[in-house]
């Protein structure tokens, strides 16, 4: 038995570490692809195009709940403080949910750095995947606006982040 299995402070304290690293990994493919976005529509507005993720995320519970004309194609969403705050809210939350699952995949692998990289990269791509094919055409469709090629290598750098913060999550140390 590990410490942590025997230890509830030990076992707490993981948790927490695990939702840190989520939360981290979640800003890192939120900020990628937001910069990626605002500079891919810097000639119509680098702001809307920053936030615009944001606004796809909050569509759900917006009122688009598997609306592709919620916000007209070919245009940018208004900027609106609430709905970013509401999409920033499911994308973080989200990213917890997910990294928590990643670790409770990864509680089961070798401790080698390099083999947990590969194992949240893979984990990345595969819940984009999941994502892109069966979730957001039925739940998100203005979602699946965002650029694909930066989406996958954001969900890239969130699994790698998952990946790397794997030992320290599990014992508090790299």
């Amino acid at each position: 038995m590990t410490a942590i299995a025997t230890n509830p402070l030990a076992a707490r304290q993981a948790l927490v570490r695990q939702v840190i690293i989520s939360i981290i990994a979640g800003m890192v493919l939120g900020m990628w692809t937001m910069l990626v976005e605002g500079v891919l529509h810097a000639g119509e507005s680098f702001l809307a195009g920053l936030v615009s993720p944001l606004n796809y995320i909050a569509a759900t519970v917006l009122g688009g709940l598997g609306n592709p004309n919620f916000y007209l194609a070919g245009q940018l969403p208004p900027l609106d403080p609430l709905t970013i705050l509401l999409g920033l809210m499911g994308h973080m939350m989200n990213s917890v949910i997910l990294g928590l699952i990643f670790y409770g995949i990864a509680g089961r692998l070798t401790q080698d750095r390099r083999t947990l990289l590969l194992a949240g990269v893979i984990y990345g791509v595969v819940v984009l995947l999941g994502l892109w094919i069966l979730v957001l055409p039925v739940l998100d469709p203005v979602m699946l606006r965002v650029n694909f090629l930066a989406f996958v290598l954001g969900h890239m750098m969130f699994g790698a982040v998952l990946g790397l913060g794997t030992l320290w999550a599990r014992a508090g140390h790299v």
